[in-house]
């Protein structure tokens, strides 16, 4: 049972499942557009995706850690047993993804002998792993499938909140905004 008997998260839950999302486009787009970049501007754009994959780990992190902290508002009434497993599964592979992912990355980077740079803010260190340039590559091929199966996850996860919003009229996506009512 929840801590918080409201029917929505709490504002700092609403606030990383914001940023996350925003963060997750934002990264997909760079990582678009440095395919179709120079090879002199891959670099530095692909920077940009390494640096918000960092951003993305610590935002998932510390959203876990609150989420163990502050259970979330219970479901509402009404759901399937599948719907209710299928959304579980959803989540739990989405924030898998979201951690294995940046690490993935943080590994692979490692492997051509690289650390990350935030924004010139600070080095995240490189991994002490041997350098595998070969490695590296596959490494970040499946770092690719695992961003595209992240996406088709929100889709899913998209599709169900709006189902649920607009068809059943349960108000889910009510639950993860500041504004608008969430039915219990």
């Amino acid at each position: 049972m929840s801590l918080n008997p409201s029917s929505k998260y709490s504002g700092l839950a609403m606030t990383l499942h914001w940023l996350v999302a925003v963060a997750v486009i934002v990264t997909w787009r760079i990582a678009e557009s440095a395919e179709h970049a120079t090879k002199e501007a891959r670099g530095e754009i692909m920077g940009n995706h390494f640096a918000l994959g960092v951003v993305i780990f610590s935002l998932v992190a510390i959203r876990l850690i609150w989420r163990l902290m502050n259970p979330p508002p219970p479901r509402p009434v009404g759901s399937a047993g599948w719907e209710r497993m299928l959304g579980k599964t959803v989540h739990y592979a989405m924030y898998t993804l979201l951690l294995v992912m940046p690490l993935a990355g943080w590994f692979a980077m490692s492997s051509f002998d690289s650390a990350i740079s935030v924004w010139g803010l600070f080095d995240v260190p490189k991994l002490p792993v041997p350098v595998n340039e070969a490695l590296g590559e596959q490494i970040f091929e499946v770092h690719a499938i695992a961003g595209t199966t992240l996406l088709v996850l929100i889709a899913v996860h998209v599709l169900a909140t709006l189902k649920h919003t607009f068809i059943d009229k349960d108000g889910t996506i009510f639950r993860m905004l500041p504004f608008g009512t969430a039915k219990s």
